[in-house]
């Protein structure tokens, strides 16, 4: 709350002081109360807005039934993933060529059965055990609150006083940049990478999984005819070799032992 209050009384600070004369003034205070809602967003407000538009995308995608043999086989890699944080999570598998899947601030999982179709269970699990970091870690919160500042469809979602508005196709249209095509810092990604290391060896699983799952889309991505199927997922990264190193070393020091033949 303080630093809001600092935020707004800057704001009239500059106008009765004559600086911004030749500003606009409204522009000015406007910009305060775009900055003041972007602070104030809550988890809360981010899970119902996420759930809209995981509703719109769900509507406009080819969803797999139960009976699919692709939603048969997450059902399985999945068992022992009932939820991060205390948020229940729902999954469903998109048909689509595409590699790429992504978990939700809502605790929604979207897997695309092209990147089941180039991965053994193994490795998707390393993949959603990551995706999953991103969402215990509140980071699609963030990346909300930075686009609410610098994107002019975000700026009018309304945040204060824990309202909950109604999106707009345009507001709907940037959250989806937001949650397919985010550019997390390399500290959202390392943190993303320990957490769903912690996730999986919790849930009983090897985390040498993250690793293979890791050379793969690094594999993938470096693939001419593959590189244009292959999502931002893990392709628009810079530090790939860095972060495999990173989970390779905590491996080893944690004394698993990477599957024979992988």
């Amino acid at each position: 709350m303080k630093r809001i209050l600092c935020l707004v009384a800057v704001v009239f600070g500059l106008s009765s002081c004559g600086v911004v004369s030749q500003l606009n003034t409204g522009r000015l205070i406007q910009g305060g109360v775009y900055a003041a809602q972007a602070l104030t967003l809550t988890d809360a407000q981010v899970e119902n807005y996420v759930s809209q538009y995981i509703q719109q995308l769900d509507a406009q995608s080819q969803v797999l039934p139960e009976s699919s043999p692709y939603t048969q086989r997450l059902r399985k890699i999945i068992n022992s993933m009932d939820g991060v944080n205390e948020l229940p999570l729902n999954f469903k598998v998109y048909k689509e060529d595409q590699v790429n899947a992504f978990a939700c601030a809502d605790g929604s999982v979207r897997v695309y059965s092209g990147i089941m179709d180039v991965m053994t269970d193994e490795e998707l699990a390393g993949v959603l055990g990551h995706e999953m970091g991103h969402v215990a870690l509140h980071h699609t919160r963030k990346q909300m609150q930075k686009q609410m500042l610098t994107s002019a469809a975000m700026q009018g979602i309304a945040s204060a006083g824990d309202n909950i508005a109604a999106l707009t196709d345009s507001q709907l249209g940037a959250l989806g940049e937001v949650i397919l095509n985010a550019k997390f810092s390399r500290t959202m990604e390392t943190e993303a990478d320990d957490y769903g290391y912690n996730f999986l060896c919790e849930a009983g699983k090897n985390p040498w999984t993250m690793v293979m799952a890791f050379e793969k889309l690094q594999q993938l991505s470096g693939e001419s005819q593959s590189s244009s199927l292959v999502s931002n997922i893990f392709s628009s990264h810079p530090d790939t070799a860095t972060r495999i190193e990173h989970i390779t070393r905590r491996c080893i020091n944690d004394g698993y032992s990477r599957p024979a033949g992988k």
